[in-house]
């Protein structure tokens, strides 16, 4: 196999009936989509306009190539070559090839419905074709467009960057092959990793429609209140809408989409809907801030700006700089960590909490039913789209829904119809479903969670640090549940009670969990460092061993063990699925093997375990032995699951998942899968290390304890023969301990505690 089909094999996992995407428009945002395209694997031709005479003549295409490149929106090195770059005046055919046509030029519609004339002249049936508009309605886009077209135009408004933000809203209408819109659906999960929302053909749609409601209602009600920038992003951040505050936010998208943005949806509604209340866009402090260029971020400044002497802020009424003066959690009511507190203040804070908070959910509640197809979606669109911690339905029911109602009145505002009925029903959610009704949410796919399977009563076994549940079809779910999910020594009780199980009450495993942070980050540095420095030498050998123990029996155990690996998966967690048959990683995943940075080296299997997987990907011993050397040294971690491919903590034949949601049902379904096709356990797993190995090129400018690293590394790395996983394990521990002895080690420890950087010495 070659080095490029090996690679490819990483993301047969995905489904294909999507093979070839198209975008046109090379812009910020579909560069970006036709980025998220390639990280899926996909052929993408990403077309713009010619570029200027005498010029390359698809250089603005290149150029948005280049800056996604640039910008990090592929997820590796590989993505680049997927994009087939051209313009739209000689490559338009193109399109023909492609199984879904993305539009994301600009917001004009003339320009759109002439280009949606010629798309339709060329596409090929049954193929998906979207706009990426964020302003305009799905009915004005296909205006004197075929019926075939028609039936086969969506709108797909992602969120920008689009490689990050999990959020996709699809506009379709009754005309809408219902096939073609699953299908879209579907690929958009599965493929794109989102989470798709079915919004109305309304302005906005709705995150939106609600987010930029919430950010005009609460710059302009700070000015009433009379706070600073500064106070009302502190008391947004208490609410956990979000963590930069509106102000902050503002800065971070840009003041110059006031006119664009807001203009366009205080126009598109009509005079009776409360968003012309707080129209921004005629307001003379934005209007003032736009005019003088002061965008946000981009610009140096809007309402923030650093200087050298310091931070500084706009001031609300008249716009001029100030030195900024931070808000302390402690100044806010509560902390500013308990929303009752601070919701109940009979102070400034308080009032503003309640006014902004108030305006939300009372215009969500008035708007729901006719922006979203499903109610709910509100919430998830200002959670994914604008990160809230919490949508304003939630927030609403922890307020308390007549505490809601008196708010209301007291404003001098109408009890929406939504909020009513909420109340008779004791809040907007109960059992997780919107207004008590589980056939609400009874469509969606529920994904597999730990959670759910400790809310159904499924734990077998475990204790404060960690789980073993029944994850059903005979499948246990191993679940790390300390924080950042480390690895303590009562984690390992659990995988000690849990191997006498496979192959008798469970048929497998899957090792995984749902914090959305790590998958494990390895073995608490502070406890190691414990034992060193307590002189409890002992207690840390039979640590170490028993984790090479532990781990071993997981890779020789008599069923199929999957590792389900997101977020952090750093030293002994990398370890810990590098020991499973098989790693189903999100594409987000940041794996690697960092213990150099404290003076030390993998010991828990994971050198021996990256030398055998060199070897299994056809390298040469020699070639083998220098990879997994050059990744341990580095001490990094990958940028994502196709950084961890190419690094060699990744093999071809794991499986590659694009959506954080299905990763624990991926995993599930291949244990499954691999325990019914009659799994046997591996033999004894052989590696070769080659004899005389050299790795002090690897030091470069490096320390001589750097080097002296480097030498135990080429002992359990080299040394010719062949050895079993076990033998070479045995060499890991013993360089280990003779590192953990030296003073430079203990000296990286105490740095990296203190500092949380690493040192070098």
């Amino acid at each position: 196999m070659t080095k490029m089909m090996a690679s490819q094999a990483f993301w047969a996992g995905l489904p294909r009936d999507i093979a070839c995407a198209a975008v046109i428009g090379a812009g910020a945002m579909g560069g970006g989509i036709a980025a998220q395209f390639a990280n899926a694997g996909l052929k993408v031709i990403l077309l713009d306009m010619p570029g200027p005479e005498g010029g390359a003549p698809d250089a603005p295409a290149q150029a948005g190539l280049a800056r996604q490149v640039r910008i990090q929106g592929f997820m590796g090195p590989a993505g680049p070559g997927r994009v087939v770059t051209g313009n739209v005046v000689r490559d338009l055919p193109l399109l023909a090839e492609a199984d879904w046509i993305v539009e994301a030029v600009v917001e004009r519609l003339d320009i759109k419905r002439d280009l949606y004339a010629r798309i339709d002249a060329l596409r090929k049936p049954g193929s998906i074709v979207s706009s990426n508009t964020s302003t305009l309605l799905h009915s004005q886009l296909v205006e004197g467009m075929s019926d075939a077209f028609r039936c086969a135009f969506l709108i797909t408004h992602f969120f920008n960057p689009p490689r990050l933000m999990p959020l996709l809203e699809i506009v379709s209408t009754p005309e809408t092959d219902p096939a073609l819109l699953q299908r879209a659906r579907q690929a958009a999960r599965q493929l794109l990793g989102k989470t798709v929302i079915d919004c109305r053909d309304t302005p906005g749609f709705v995150a939106n429609r609600i987010g930029c409601f919430w950010m005009a209602a609460a710059a302009l009600l700070a000015r009433e209140h009379g706070l600073t920038v500064e106070q009302a992003d502190a008391v947004h951040q208490a609410m956990g809408i979000p963590r930069t505050g509106v102000f902050g936010l503002f800065d971070l998208i840009g003041i110059d989409l006031v006119p664009q943005v807001w203009r366009s949806l205080v126009d598109g509604l009509p005079a009776t809907d409360r968003f012309h209340r707080y129209d921004i866009a005629a307001d003379p402090l934005f209007r003032t801030l736009v005019g003088q260029g002061r965008f946000g971020r981009k610009s140096g400044g809007g309402f923030f700006r650093k200087t050298e002497a310091g931070l500084e802020a706009s001031d609300l009424a008249t716009g001029d700089w100030r030195p900024a003066a931070p808000v302390a959690p402690g100044e806010l009511p509560g902390g500013g960590k308990d929303l009752a507190a601070l919701l109940a203040d009979p102070g400034r804070h308080g009032g503003y909490a309640r006014a902004v908070l108030g305006e939300v959910v009372a215009y969500a509640a008035d708007h729901a039913s006719e922006i979203a197809a499903d109610l709910s979606d509100v919430d998830a669109g200002m959670q994914l789209g604008y990160a809230w911690r919490q949508g304003p339905f939630v927030l609403a029911d922890r307020w308390g829904l007549d505490r809601v109602a008196a708010h209301l009145h007291s404003a001098g505002l109408p009890v929406p119809t939504l909020l009513a009925q909420a109340t008779e029903k004791g809040g907007f959610y109960r059992d997780g479903h919107f207004l008590a009704a589980p056939a609400a949410g009874a469509a969606r796919d529920v994904p597999l969670t730990a959670a759910g399977l400790r809310a159904q009563g499924r734990t077998i076994l475990g204790n404060g640090s960690a789980s073993l549940l029944d994850a059903g079809g005979g499948i246990g779910l191993l679940q790390v549940h300390t924080k950042m999910n480390s690895l303590h020594p009562e984690g390992l009780d659990v995988i000690e009670e849990t191997l006498p199980l496979l192959g008798a009450r469970l048929q497998g495993l899957v090792i995984g969990n749902d914090d959305p942070r790590a998958f494990s980050a390895g073995a608490d540095l502070r406890f190691i460092l414990s034992l060193i420095e307590g002189g409890r030498r002992d207690e840390l050998e039979a640590f170490i061993d028993r984790g090479q123990r532990l781990f071993l029996g997981l890779r020789h155990a008599p069923a199929p063990v999957v590792a389900a690996v997101h977020g952090f998966a750093l030293g002994g967690g990398c370890e810990l699925a590098l020991h499973a048959d098989c790693i189903v990683a999100h594409a987000e995943v940041h794996m690697g093997l960092p213990e150099v940075l404290v003076g030390l080296i993998p010991a828990w299997g994971g050198c021996t375990s990256l030398l055998a997987r060199g070897l299994q990907a056809g390298l040469a011993p020699d070639d083998a032995a220098r990879r997994a050397a050059a990744t341990i040294f580095a001490a990094s971690q990958s940028g994502s699951a196709e950084e961890a491919l190419a690094a060699g903590i990744l093999l071809p034949q794991d499986r590659l998942v694009m959506n954080r949601d299905l990763l624990l049902a991926t995993a599930h379904r291949m244990a499954v899968e691999m325990a019914r096709q009659g799994y046997a356990p591996p033999a004894g797993l052989a590696v070769t290390p080659p004899d005389g190995l050299d790795l002090s090129d690897l030091a470069g400018e490096g320390s001589d304890y750097d080097r002296h690293v480097l030498r135990g590394l080429a002992r359990v790395l080299g040394g010719g023969g062949s050895r079993s996983d076990a033998e070479n394990m045995a060499i890991e521990r013993q360089v280990l301990f003779e590192l953990v002895d030296r003073p430079e080690t203990r000296a990286r420890m105490e740095h990296m505690l203190g500092t949380g950087k690493p040192l070098r010495n």
